[in-house]
């Protein structure tokens, strides 16, 4: 497997982490980009070109492809195109290996068609087989360990002040929401901070080291106070603070108010973590991006009340077009919290008595080995 952006990793490291953990699978995972890894896998060496980590086997894949032994199942992550040399060797080995290609998650309708669909080689006898994550029957499923739910459901108050104290996040100040902020360049970041700077009540804003923070402390400049990672303007408190690693990021979603999210790691997470989210999809060409999007609020609103329907697209479309959010539909938003999370726990449960994304692809693997 190949990666190289965190939503792209992250959905790689958690994949390898549940196939070793859950499956007792031995994973080994090449990835190009070390120093993007390490920032949500602290125990990786970005200056090693092969290493352990939590069981795993990390290779660095570098222009010029090592010479290895493929393994039994290949899985090519998000398109990232296996080596010539590695293909060579894979027509070597005595029994195919069962390559995967491992797609994008999307909520459209025409994956359930596509999904398991085989895919031969232009020019050799190898064949791969569309492996595609759904949020229905009749899809890949979705990335959950097998103890992620109980996990979350454990998260008490004391555990979550635990955490808080461990990563020196700001305690919650009277009647204060608490945000997580995780988006694109795209996302309309200014008009969200006038907005949370103007909130009827308290804002803790936490957003990861990264672009969206410098455009926040950018714009922040003036602010009436400052220090090393904290900006405080009128209503809104912002807290700046490194890359975690997943564990710790699943257990910031679990403890903030509201959560806003990116790409699919992220936006998978956000869902397992029940509170109220918002998605900002990854641009592509020709907006062919609005297509998932509608085709996810379509899936996810579905049973919602329409009112609560209503709010989540409101605040979902302007976020991914560029707009400023709306006040009303913010405010609007903030009023069916507590619906909004009703919802979520019944969508939670409902994809929970889905087959997940690792046990799928272990259950199809051996049926070819």
């Amino acid at each position: 497997m190949v990666v190289d952006n965190y939503g792209d990793i992250g959905v790689c490291w958690r994949l390898a982490k549940q196939l070793t953990w859950d499956h007792h699978q031995v994973v080994r995972l090449w990835i190009d980009d070390l120093v993007s890894f390490s920032r949500i896998a602290p125990d990786v060496n970005p200056g090693m070109q092969q290493q352990s980590v939590q069981g795993i086997k990390i290779c660095h894949w570098q222009p010029v492809f090592a010479e290895v032994e493929p393994a039994d199942v290949v899985i090519e992550a998000f398109a990232c195109e296996l080596p010539d040399a590695y293909i060579a060797a894979m027509l070597q080995k005595k029994k195919q290996p069962v390559w995967i290609n491992l797609e994008y998650l999307s909520a459209e309708p025409w994956v359930v068609q596509y999904h398991g669909l085989p895919s031969p080689h232009p020019r050799f006898p190898l064949s791969k087989t569309f492996f595609f994550p759904g949020f229905v029957p009749g899809t890949g499923g979705l990335l959950r360990e097998k103890h992620l739910i109980e996990h979350r459901e454990a998260f008490d108050a004391a555990a979550e002040q635990a955490f808080l104290q461990r990563h020196k996040i700001l305690e919650r100040r009277t009647h204060q929401l608490r945000i997580s902020l995780f988006c694109y360049d795209t996302a309309p970041v200014e008009g969200l901070i006038h907005l949370l700077s103007e909130s009827p009540v308290p804002v803790l804003l936490i957003v990861p080291q990264g672009k969206a923070a410098g455009r926040i402390a950018t714009l922040l400049c003036h602010a009436t106070a400052r220090t090393e990672g904290l900006i405080e303007q009128k209503q809104l408190t912002v807290q700046i603070i490194p890359f975690m690693a997943q564990a710790d990021y699943d257990r910031l979603l679990w403890s903030c108010d509201i959560n806003f999210v990116r790409g699919e790691d992220s936006f998978v997470r956000a869902q397992w973590a029940v509170h109220p989210f918002i998605w900002n999809i990854y641009p592509q060409a020709e907006g062919a991006h609005w297509k998932k999007l509608h085709a996810f609020l379509d899936l996810y609103t579905a049973h919602m009340p329409s009112e609560t329907a209503l709010a989540v697209r409101a605040v979902w479309l302007c976020w991914n077009d560029g707009n400023e959010i709306n006040k009303a539909a913010w405010m609007n938003f903030l009023e069916l919290r507590e619906s909004l999370t009703q919802c979520n726990k019944k969508w939670v449960q409902w994809l929970g008595e889905q087959a997940d994304l690792a046990s799928n692809l272990v259950q199809f693997t051996e049926n070819q080995l």
